[in-house]
């Protein structure tokens, strides 16, 4: 029994929406507009453990679309999912929770974002595929140089919050 209580671990507990919304603030106006809208994407990852072994992953994202600088709409959505993440040395659960969880729950969130923005009237916002190991280790090098600034008594890192929080 011991054995198996020491076999590494790897369980999606559930997938789900943890929030959504959308804004159209300059509608009906816009929408009589002919020009080409300007759309900007944005991702964000978070990780957080909820008790022991037992973690919440979520990815956000927001979409702007704009034409000229009136917003035509904005949607914000945030999928998450809970994990089971046991018996794994120390160095590897934050590659787990910044790489293969949000690649997990990334499929769930282009759905739900492309069903909104079509919902709304419009044409759907395809969220391109995302490499999570190149942008959990662009996050990485960010926050060791950033790091580096601080111990240097310079003081002024990038600013930019961790993908992978504890809580």
């Amino acid at each position: 029994m011991a054995e198996q209580d020491s076999n590494p671990v790897f369980q999606i507990q559930r997938v789900y929406l943890k929030d959504v919304s959308l804004e159209q603030p300059n509608s009906p106006q816009i929408l009589l507009e002919q020009s080409q809208p300007q759309v900007d994407i944005s991702l964000g990852v978070n990780a957080e453990t909820v008790t022991d072994g037992i973690f919440e992953v979520s990815v956000t994202a927001t979409v702007t679309t704009k034409i000229g600088d009136k917003t035509l709409f904005l949607v914000e959505a945030k999928q998450a999912g809970i994990f089971e993440i046991r018996n794994l040395p120390a160095g590897q659960i934050e590659p787990v929770l910044g790489i293969a969880c949000p690649g997990i729950v990334y499929p769930y969130l282009r759905a739900v974002v492309a069903d909104v923005i079509t919902r709304a009237g419009f044409p759907p916002v395809h969220l391109a595929e995302v490499n999570f190991q190149a942008m959990y280790e662009a996050q990485q090098q960010a926050a060791a140089q950033q790091q580096g600034a601080l111990s240097n008594g310079n003081g002024s890192g990038n600013g930019g919050s961790p993908i992978i929080t504890s809580a």
